[in-house]
């Protein structure tokens, strides 16, 4: 894990592995500072990026991905940058998992101090907080931060349209936006999806979003595990993430047991082309079928995430009527996975 005290410089030179300059960095940073928009890589999705403590910046974001305005967004900081100013207090708990997570993908819900406008928190009372470890993103924040004395934090959703697939390259985000976002290029995202997210306003820990930290994980810091969301949740904070349909392609997208795709399969319309995606040792006869474009779903649940939003926007682009998506274990390895695919799917059945 990186270190959260490494001198800004070393941030600056790991960035340059990537092939971003410190000018570049620079420049990026002075484009905060003036309000506009910055997207940027992180090591779960490229964030759209604006200045957290301007509201005007805030607004560009939302407008700009088709967001609701109370839906809130998540605030990065630099691995220097103090938890502390952003909050009304920092409760012990939080701390724990502040050493144990930062920098990486952990995201904590906390009571906003008064001082921060309360766009970035969708007009709620509580702020989310998280310290990215990709070291284009931690270059970038440094830079930032520097430029407002050391508390400089940048809100940061996914850069791409409201609902739409996260991005994972900077490639991804020029598809979403064309020319009009400033885009810093750090290569893939290593995570894939976004960050496990963990509300501790409320005095007991909440798992809000699922994410590459795990609950076990959690629960090894605290001594206690967190509630899982099962929706009777009704005094949750909202979060980034969370809605009921989200992360989906424009394709329609159903997510079943093998045995009910199987039915939709060989009801196939003549001439119809759909895609399958499904565990190699399940797919049987349908993987060399006519008119079944079908992906080898990976075993594994961190390479499952990693390459999950590449390929919901490769099928995009596939010629393909419909994404039939096999269902994962029902175990706490794939909540994560499983999450981002039930919004997906969830998307197309609010519309049927």
């Amino acid at each position: 894990m990186p270190d959260r005290h490494q001198p800004a410089e070393d941030a600056a030179n790991a960035a340059s592995a990537f092939g971003v300059s410190a000018a570049q960095i620079e420049q990026a940073a002075a484009r905060l500072d003036a309000g506009e928009l910055v997207a940027f890589p992180t090591e779960t999705v490229y964030g759209l990026g604006g200045d957290a403590e301007n509201p005007d910046a805030v607004a560009r974001i939302y407008a700009a991905k088709g967001r609701p305005a109370n839906h809130p967004v998540i605030v990065h900081l630099a691995p220097h940058g103090d938890p502390n100013y952003w909050v009304e207090y920092l409760p012990a708990d939080a701390q724990r998992l502040i050493d144990a997570f930062w920098p990486g993908p952990l995201t904590l819900i906390l009571k906003r101090a008064a001082r921060i406008p309360a766009a970035v928190s969708g007009g709620q009372d509580s702020v989310g907080l998280r310290c990215p470890s990709h070291p284009v993103a931690q270059a970038l924040l440094d830079a930032f931060s520097a430029l407002r004395g050391g508390h400089g934090g940048v809100a940061a959703p996914s850069a791409n349209r409201f609902g739409h697939v996260s991005p994972t390259t900077a490639q991804h985000v020029r598809d979403e936006f064309g020319g009009t976002i400033h885009v810093l290029d750090g290569g893939a995202s290593d995570v894939g999806i976004e960050s496990t997210i963990v509300d501790l306003s409320r005095g007991f820990p909440a798992l809000l979003r699922p994410g590459r930290v795990t609950p076990q994980d959690i629960a090894e810091v605290l001594g206690e595990a967190p509630r899982l969301p099962d929706g009777s949740d009704a005094t949750a904070p909202r979060a980034s993430g969370t809605l009921k349909a989200h992360y989906a392609p424009r394709t329609p997208l159903a997510l079943l047991p093998f045995d009910e795709l199987e039915p939709l399969l060989a009801v196939r319309e003549a001439g119809e082309r759909v895609a399958l995606v499904a565990r190699a040792s399940r797919a049987g006869q349908w993987a060399d079928a006519d008119g079944v474009h079908f992906v080898a779903a990976p075993e594994d649940p961190h390479i499952y995430a990693r390459e999950l939003y590449g390929l919901l926007r490769a099928l995009d682009r596939a010629n393909v009527t419909r994404i039939l998506i096999e269902k994962l274990p029902e175990t706490i390895e794939w909540i994560a996975v499983n999450d981002r695919l039930g919004r997906a799917a969830a998307a197309f059945e609010a519309q049927g």
